[in-house]
Order: structure tokens, then sequence, then C-alpha cells
């Protein structure tokens, strides 16, 4: 069969068929003999959501309600579905099998898919690639079926809807059922109600029929699964630009031995940036164990970097901080790491008495601390184009903002013009002026009258109506003023006297 739309690409597909009860049985061993299902409450409810092999066996199948199925099977076993863990163990699965290759698709919520054009050497062919995966799979208690096709969408019918073998991809295709299009239950009732019960029906009618009588959704979908339309792969995880790796005859068991393969890596890494021109900011590490799983370790810098030595120590912080320690289980039979994010890392100037011109110690002190506490814990503040005081800054993660540009000192002898401390969201004041229009004088804030001695203002600041649907919005006059006490706040009315009939006053800042 020739794929039109994708050249040479070949498919691999995995349905778990069973795979919500063996995840669970991994855990939380169960009697042998009970049927295993799971419930969740649909359509006001409580139906099957998954099935074990046994209670297959004997007729049970997800949609069905409970309670027909407890009158079938009266000793049947029911877990609550739980779809978040079944997602957890299917991206596990899906990093594991990025050993056979980086384009592997998550098929959710029992299946995945992997692009294996050009990899399959490694294993002395497709048959061994499989052959490979079948027997880390079944170490892991999974039971899995497996298809190989032209196109994603072929690969993934046949591994799903399959019943008998065929002498060649493309005949099995068309043996399909034309349930394996995946259409609306009421499509697919129409189909087999005009004759065409399999793939090959279908394909033997005119297109342009198919889309007038069935909808154009019917058609696309024939086309995928032909080849005859594009069958794009949504990777798990794209291609990195740089990675490196290392296969082990024998599995390593220790995670300092592991440790010092990844530093080797990661120095064969920095090689091909430096011929590159470019750093690094992002790192990956992915550790592949024996039986199947796989574990990744994730580290950024603030800035792009060729130091090997900067990155083990990013490495060492994050394996040190993980909750759930790196184990190799029965072994570490692959390293790998990927850099996905690279920048122009050109010469750097460095000092008559040594040292780089930049402040590496802090942004070393940065990578740091987000490695350790986490990338959202680690914030810097940048200025943002807005006249509006709280909205001026914007604190995002120090990793990614760029340095902040210096502040504009005041002149000497002259006070700051913005408080050091603001308050987000102003907090309401009552102010007595001596005009409506006029500056404060006395203010109540926090149940302490404040008798105002001298005031500075008003700074007029506009509101942004630009920015607002309704072009409107609030004029603030702003004072700064200082208190018999000699303490000094920042005060601003909310709203013209045209604007608004009784405008609010807040205070919005403090001097130090």
């Amino acid at each position: 069969m020739t794929n039109k739309s994708s050249g040479t690409r070949r498919y691999l597909a995995l349905f778990f068929p069973w795979l919500p009860a063996e995840r669970l049985c991994r855990t939380a061993p169960r009697p042998p003999e009970a049927p295993l299902v799971f419930a969740e409450k649909a359509r006001g409810a409580l139906r099957l959501a998954g099935v074990d092999r046994a209670a297959q066996a004997v007729g049970l199948a997800p949609g069905m309600p409970l309670a027909d199925a407890r009158a079938r099977v009266p000793e049947l076993l029911v877990v609550q579905h739980d779809p978040v863990a079944d997602a957890a163990w299917l991206d596990r699965l899906a990093l594991g099998c990025n050993r056979y290759t980086p384009l592997v698709a998550l098929d959710a919520p029992d299946g995945l898919i992997l692009d294996i054009a050009g990899t399959d050497h490694l294993l002395g062919g497709e048959a061994g690639l499989i052959d490979d995966l079948e027997m880390r799979l079944s170490r892991l208690g999974m039971s899995v079926r497996t298809a190989l096709g032209p196109t994603a969408d072929a690969a993934r019918a046949l591994a799903r809807y399959q019943t008998r073998p065929a002498p060649d991809e493309d005949q099995a295709v068309r043996r399909l059922p034309v349930a394996a299009l995946e259409l609306e239950a009421e499509a697919t009732t129409a189909l087999v109600r005009a004759g065409l019960k399999t793939i090959g029906d279908l394909a033997s009618r005119p297109m342009a029929n198919i889309a007038a009588r069935f909808g154009a959704e019917a058609a696309g979908a024939l086309r995928r699964i032909l080849g005859d339309a594009p069958s794009p792969l949504d990777p798990r995880i794209a291609p990195p630009p740089v990675a490196t790796e290392r296969r082990f005859a024998e599995p390593l068991g220790s995670s300092a031995h592991a440790t010092r393969v990844l530093a080797e890596l990661v120095g064969e890494a920095m090689v091909e940036l430096g011929e590159r021109g470019k750093g690094g900011r992002h790192f990956r590490a992915t550790f592949f164990r024996s039986d199947g799983l796989a574990r990744g370790i994730e580290i950024e810098t603030g800035h792009p970097t060729r130091d090997t030595a900067l990155v083990m120590r990013l490495f060492a912080e994050r394996m040190d901080g993980l909750a759930d320690p790196l184990d190799p289980g029965f072994g570490f039979d692959m390293i790998r790491l990927a850099v996905p994010r690279l920048e122009a890392l050109g010469a750097t100037q460095l000092k008559l008495e040594g040292g780089a011109v930049r402040s590496a110690a802090m942004d070393e002190l940065v990578d740091r601390m987000t490695t350790r506490l986490g990338r959202g814990r680690v914030r810097r503040l940048l200025a943002a184009d807005t006249h509006i005081p709280e909205q001026a800054q914007l604190a995002l993660p120090a990793i990614d903002a760029p340095p902040p540009e210096p502040w504009q000192a005041p002149e000497p002898g002259e006070p700051p013009t913005r408080p050091f401390h603001l308050f987000d969201p102003p907090q309401p004041i009552e102010v007595i002026a001596e005009v409506p229009d006029g500056p404060p004088h006395q203010f109540r804030w926090r149940r302490q009258a404040h008798a105002v001695r001298r005031y500075e203002g008003p700074e007029r600041i506009a509101a942004e109506w630009w920015r607002r649907r309704d072009n409107a919005g609030l004029t603030r006059d702003y004072y700064r003023v200082e208190d018999a006490q000699g303490r000094r706040f920042w005060l601003f009315r909310h709203g013209l006297y045209d604007e608004k009939p009784d405008p609010r006053w807040y205070i919005h800042g403090v001097f130090a």
C-alpha cells in the first residue's frame, strides 16, 4: 500500500485493551477469580468505563450500566474509574517508548502511535523492534496489540479493529469494518444499512458520492485511513535539535554510574553546541530502564550556556530534590540527553583582572534556586508598557525574564516620586478635602485618623481607554502627602466629579 501523503513514513500503533486494570494491578493486588470493572457516572447512571480480561470474557463491556453488570456477575469487583491515573501511566509508557523513536504520540486514553521510519534497523528490522517492545511491556504486566501501517490512522485502525490477518497492509485495511473510521453512531449505522460494511466496500464508491450521502467527515476519515490525505502525528515531545545517547549491553545498576555517563553525554552535547555557536537553555536527561519504563529529569538555565560543570550541578540539585529518587530497578540500558532549547552564545568579554563582565555568580544562583524550588517560585520584576502604577511591573519567572534595566534614580536631594511599598489592590480610605476636587485635608485608614500637613500634587493619570471595549475609564489624581507624625503616603482620588458624582479615595502606597 502506498502512502501518497507521507511518503516512506512507517507507523507502529499500540493498543492497550485493559490498561486501567493492568495499571491498577501493579499497585493493588486483587482476587484473581473476580472480574474487575471500573465505574463512572455518565448519562445520569453509573456505567462501566473499563473492564479487565476476565470481565470481557463474560460479556461485560464499557458503556454498560453497572446494575446490569452486577446482575450478570454478582461477584463483580467494582473500582472507581481514575482517568488521571490512567493518563499518567500512559504518559510513562510513552516516555519508555522514546527509546525506539523520538516521535511518540499519545492516542488517549489507551494507545500510542510511534513513527519508526529510519529507526527499525537498530533492532534488526520492524519485527525485531516489535518483539523487543512487547517483551518490555510484558515485564510491566501490560497486554498490547500492535499494528504497522504507512499512515498513523491506518496503523491505529489495524491495532484496534483487525480481527484476522491479511497478506499485506492494503488488504488488511480494506477488510476493516467501517466502525474503524470512528464516525458518529448514526453515520456508522447508515453505512451498514447501505450495505457498506468494510473499508473496502466504501473505498469502491466515488468519494464525491460518499461525501454527499454520508457527510464530509466520512469521506475525510476514509481518505486518511487509505493514505490519500495527510495523517499528521502530534508527538508527545518534539525532536530536539541536539541529542546524545548511550546504550549498554549490560544494564547499569548504579545511579552514581549513570550520573557519570550523563556527565559524558553533557560534554559531548557541549562540543556540538560549540560547533554551532549556540548555548543550551533547556536540558532533558532520560534514563531508560531495562523493564521498559523511563525517568526524565529536566533543568533550565537563565542564559545560554556551554558550561558542563554548571549543567551537572543543576542536575545534581534536581536529583537531590526529587521526592521519588532515581531508581535503576533492573538497571538502565540506555541514557539520552536532549537539548530542546538553544540560543546564540557568542564570545564573552573578560575583565583584565579575571572573570566575565556579566555577573555569572548571580545567574548561577538564580538557576540553582529555580532548579531547587521550581520555575514559578523565583521571579524577577520587569517594567511593563503602561502608566497604571499597579500594572507597571510584571513578575515573571526569573529563568525566563531578561535582566532588568537600571532604575532611574532621582536627582540628589529630591524625594522619590513613587512609594517603596505599593498596595495591590489599592486600599479604600475616608478623606476630607477642603474643596471637592482639592487635595486631602485629613484621611482615615485602618481605623486611624491622619492629619495632612504637607502635600504635593495632583499628578493626573488618565485611564487607558484604548484598552477598554467601551473606551471608558476613570481618571486618577495622585497626591504625595505627609501627616503630622512625618509619615508619607501616596493617595489618589478615583474619578473626576464630571466623570462620577461621588468618587472614592484610595491609598496606593507608603514611602519609607
